[in-house]
């Protein structure tokens, strides 16, 4: 898991590593386990007169395009520099406008190739102990999504049912051992069995 400390170094340094001038705003940084994702906002072109949408989408494309090849030997020296330090692939993006286009970026194997926020869903499952690997978390989330969610909440609900019902029947402990409080697992009824 990426540490809340771990992800303000990264923003950290970004911001002071971009050159000023390269994004009018750096708009976005992402960390997860393979990739740092850097996105920043470049100005709109200035077009005469009053143009259309279909003008301006075209304009903004055109835009994000030149910048793009304009600054990829710069983009890819910052790039190495980060991916020494934080051991970590480096993707990039613009914004122009509305639009946001992904320059690179990684696709990670695990089942099939996934982005960004679909592997941090992924490694949310495994950090909270749902699942053991990306591919057990993958086969845990298409299962859950077959089934609805209220049939999963209800056999949820029973599970946790049966395990207070085992629980009322096993021992019993008021002793000694656990400080004679009487306060055990299932304490207070059945048999109180002090083996």
């Amino acid at each position: 898991m990426i540490t809340e400390e771990e992800q303000e170094q990264v923003r950290g340094w970004f911001a002071g590593r971009l050159p000023a001038g390269l994004f009018s705003v750096l708009a976005e940084i992402t960390v997860d386990r393979e990739e740092i994702t850097v996105i920043g906002r470049i100005t709109e072109p200035e077009l005469p007169g009053t143009p259309s949408e279909a003008e301006r989408e075209a304009a903004r494309e055109g835009r994000i395009s030149e910048f793009r090849e304009r600054t990829r030997g710069e983009r890819m020296e910052i790039a190495r520099e980060a991916q020494r330090r934080f051991r970590r692939k480096v993707s990039w993006g613009a914004e122009c406008g509305a639009r946001r286009e992904l320059f690179t970026h990684v696709a990670a194997p695990v089942m099939t190739r996934l982005r960004q926020p679909e592997r941090q869903v992924l490694d949310t499952l495994i950090d909270g102990g749902v699942a053991r690997s990306r591919s057990e978390a993958l086969a845990w989330c298409v299962r859950l999504v077959q089934r609805n969610a209220d049939e999963w909440l209800t056999e949820l609900r029973e599970s946790l049912d049966r395990v207070r019902r085992v629980r009322e029947r096993g021992p019993h402990t008021t002793g000694p051992a656990d400080g004679g409080s009487g306060s055990g697992i299932g304490s207070g009824s059945g048999s109180g069995d002090k083996g």
